[in-house]
């Protein structure tokens, strides 16, 4: 759709001369002149943008998940999302700043959901029960975005990588620190980055073989996965 922008948002006076306007194609789903939502206020762009990216991000990561995110194409998520390319580019910056914002948003979600557990008043064991539970339970709501992680992070950009990288260290250290704080009170029997890593890496292999309503639930998962670690590093 094409549209009219004053200089300044201000309609000139045409007698003037000179510059009065420019002409440019605006996104389909920002000039839609279709009928009004009921309830919804008329020229409510922020929601229809909102919406509209929130649908670019879903398609994205399944897209990402499944063709993987070198074999998928910017037309493609267009496509897909029902929209042209020059109204895709008006919602995203670029294809790796959509795989950033995608890695980026489900590793903040463990972080925080780390450091909530770590400032928790609860014993070391009861810590490490927790992180094992809260873990597994994020991973496997995100599952495809951990298997794009795995598999297409080296597709960020160098400044992307370190912020990503910077964000798990965190998580990894949360676990050390619960970990260290079970080998002074006497509860665990090791603490130390060979054991924090081996840990996470196990966890985060889980959305490699779970698949929702099949096999084990995330319940009896996560519950298994707390007894191996348990006992294997309780005193």
């Amino acid at each position: 759709m094409l549209t009219l922008l004053y200089p300044g948002g201000v309609c000139p006076d045409r007698d003037r001369g000179g510059l009065d306007y420019v002409l440019v194609e605006a996104p389909d789903d920002l000039t839609s002149s279709g009928p009004r939502r009921p309830g919804r206020p008329r020229g409510s762009v922020a929601s229809t943008t909102g919406a509209t990216r929130d649908r670019i991000t879903e398609i994205a990561i399944e897209l990402f998940s499944t063709l993987g995110y070198h074999a998928t194409s910017v037309s493609e998520i267009g496509e897909r999302t029902g929209l042209r390319p020059g109204a895709l580019y008006y919602h995203i910056k670029s294809k790796e700043d959509l795989l950033w914002e995608i890695l980026e948003s489900y590793t903040q979600e463990a972080l925080a959901g780390a450091r909530q557990v770590v400032a928790m008043d609860l014993t070391p064991i009861d810590k490490l029960n927790l992180l094992i539970d809260r873990h597994v339970r994020t991973i496997a709501r995100h599952r495809r975005e951990v298997l794009i992680q795995l598999r297409d992070a080296d597709a960020l950009t160098a400044e992307h990588n370190q912020k990503l990288q910077a964000m798990r260290q965190e998580v990894q250290r949360c676990w050390e620190d619960v970990l260290d704080e079970g080998q002074r009170a006497g509860d665990i029997a090791r603490s130390n980055r060979t054991v924090a890593n081996g840990l996470l890496g196990m966890l985060n292999s889980v959305p490699q073989w779970y698949h929702p309503g099949h096999g084990q639930d995330i319940d009896t998962i996560a519950r298994e996965l707390r007894a191996m670690v348990i006992d294997g590093l309780a005193r």
